[in-house]
């Protein structure tokens, strides 16, 4: 058998017409098929590769620690350097009530851990999120997604659950003294990259405030310098109680974490002990890479261009078959007439040189999210390319 009837025969999958395209290498922005064709990333692995693919520094980084040791124990009971070291790094970027980092495996398990703890810390039960929300797919991050469609067949789901719209400063009434958390992501991009406006995140801290309850920030996919800023929430000028990262932590290796101060982590450790448990959550290999992945971002100063790369794309991508374009940073979101030519688009995209995707709650609209290492005469040509799928579609 093929490895193409392989894959379909032998790997459980989430969709029924995935695109299958065999990669067999990648750098950079590019990933190469196994004809040999070079394809520009736009999507970034939604948003992970934001230092671009194999990255010699994060590749040397887990050869190195490859060489020392993998998995040795459960996490959180031996003192593993690789951890100790990127929790110092990562918090050493952060303010000062951001100083305690539990590692986790991924975003899913980072939301997990943050609405467990500040339900723990708070003593509360009652959640808010967002209309068309992504938080993970797991039953507790799925609890708290803001689309009923791809969480109706798995209900009951978590109680006391409530749902605002974001950016409408209205209904932050509803954050009550009875609610441990709001879960909320700083930009929001399955929604088709849905920007804060009129200081919302500003007003929302202050309704948290007023009543006591956790502001959590899902910074899985804006993190790492994909909005302009080492983390949206320098962007917007606002510091939540909580933050998620995932994604672009690792360059590319599997991890997470969610931050918190000292104090709150520590509700973890007591009644019941054992508050939140992962096995592999800060993997040695992982953890190595994630620093290496940080110090490239900072010592290449990736963030500084971001948004001028951003801009250039619209600049260059002006077409009479788009009706509105938005984001920030490098997260942009292309809106099309409808779902079934964005569908068009992708597929064509692919044959085209470049692939993208559609967002989940906004399928009428294209990702661009390259790697922030790509370059202006990149952006030129990569532009030109969906100039041509848009005429062809």
């Amino acid at each position: 058998m093929t490895e193409r009837e392989l894959f379909f025969r032998h790997l459980g999958l989430p969709s029924a017409n995935p695109s299958a395209l065999h990669i067999t290498k990648a750098e950079g922005i590019y990933l190469y098929d196994n004809k040999g064709r070079q394809i520009i990333d736009l999507c970034a692995g939604v948003s992970v590769s934001n230092i671009g693919h194999q990255h010699p520094a994060v590749i040397e980084a887990v050869k190195k620690q490859v060489e020392q040791y993998m998995h040795i124990h459960v996490y959180g009971e031996l003192l593993q350097s690789p951890q100790v070291k990127y929790a110092e790094f990562l918090t050493n970027q952060l303010p000062n009530q951001l100083d305690s980092v539990y590692f986790v495996n991924s975003g899913s398990e980072a939301n997990e851990g943050a609405l467990k703890l500040a339900k723990r810390y708070t003593d509360r039960s009652e959640i808010i999120s967002f209309k068309n929300a992504y938080h993970g797919s797991t039953h507790g991050a799925l609890s708290v997604l803001g689309d009923e469609y791809f969480k109706q067949a798995y209900r009951p789901l978590l109680p006391d659950i409530r749902f605002l719209e974001f950016n409408n400063e209205k209904q932050l009434e509803q954050i009550t003294q009875k609610t441990a958390c709001v879960i909320v992501e700083p930009v929001q991009a399955e929604a088709g990259v849905i920007v804060p406006e009129n200081n919302f995140l500003q007003k929302l801290r202050n309704r948290c405030d007023e009543t006591g309850t956790f502001l959590i920030f899902d910074e899985i996919q804006t993190g790492f310098g994909r909005t302009g800023e080492l983390f949206a929430f320098m962007k917007y000028n606002v510091v939540p109680d909580i933050m998620t990262i995932a994604k672009a932590m690792g360059g590319g290796m599997a991890i997470g974490a969610f931050v918190a101060s000292r104090e709150i982590m520590d509700v973890l450790k007591t009644n019941p002990i054992l508050g939140h448990i992962t096995t592999f959550g800060g993997h040695p290999v992982s953890c190595a890479a994630a620093y290496a992945n940080l110090k490239v971002i900072l010592d290449e100063k990736l963030c500084d261009n971001v948004q001028k790369k951003g801009d250039l794309f619209l600049e260059k991508i002006r077409h009479s078959k788009i009706k509105s374009i938005n984001g920030t940073g490098l997260l942009y979101a292309v809106e099309l007439e409808s779902a079934e030519m964005t569908s068009k688009f992708v597929e064509k995209a692919e044959k085209n040189g470049f692939i993208t995707d559609a967002f989940l709650f906004a399928p009428q609209k294209f990702r661009i999210g390259p790697p922030l290492t790509i370059k202006d005469q990149q952006i030129q040509i990569v532009s030109e390319l969906i100039l041509k799928t848009l005429d062809e579609i």
